[in-house]
Order: C-alpha cells, then sequence, then structure tokens
C-alpha cells in the first residue's frame, strides 16, 4: 500500500507493465519517477502539479525582474555613455539571432 504524495521510482520497462498502476497514484497524487540505466529520465505528475510549479517558477522569476528594477531605478545613470553605437548594434544583432533560433 502507498500513501498518497509519496512517490515511486520505476524503470521505464518497469513502467510498460505497470501503466495503470503508475496512472492510479499519480491520480492519487503521487509522483513516479522513470528510469534508464539508473538515471532519472521523466516524472509522471498530475496536470494541476506541473501548473503550479511553473506558476512558481514564474512568480520567482517576475520578483526578480522587479528586484533588478527595482534596484535600477535607485541607481544613479552614469553621467557618460558607458556603451557606444557600434557595440549596442552589435549586442541587439545577438539577441535577435538568439530569438530567430527559437
Amino acid at each position: 500500500m502507498y500513501t498518497p504524495g509519496m512517490s515511486m521510482t520505476v524503470t521505464v520497462s518497469e513502467a510498460r507493465a505497470l501503466l495503470a498502476d503508475i496512472v492510479d497514484r499519480v491520480l492519487a497524487g503521487e509522483e513516479v519517477t522513470l528510469t534508464r540505466h539508473g538515471v532519472a529520465v521523466a516524472v509522471v505528475v498530475r496536470p494541476d502539479a506541473l501548473r503550479a510549479r511553473r506558476a512558481d517558477r514564474a512568480l520567482t522569476a517576475a520578483a526578480t525582474v522587479r528586484e533588478v528594477l527595482e534596484e535600477g531605478r535607485r541607481t544613479a545613470l552614469s553621467p557618460r555613455p558607458c556603451l557606444d553605437g557600434d557595440r549596442a548594434d552589435a549586442m541587439f544583432a545577438e539577441v535577435r539571432a538568439g530569438r530567430s533560433r527559437r
């Protein structure tokens, strides 16, 4: 017997035979880790648990951005530019190139 909220670890090969049990455990709130050659390769969780984790990460990232912006507002700007136009153009090109690769 298992307790909801606990976790279970099975190999990918075992998971094939235990899929119905794995789904039941996940529905009961358990997380099931799948391993291949002793290395965790996947975790099966309920969709609502996954959404909550993603929301937590997004909120943490937003708080970090907010802190950086607030610090920037409190910091005085340098009286002279620290970045010339050519370097700024190169940096923008790097950002654009990175976005186009996604």
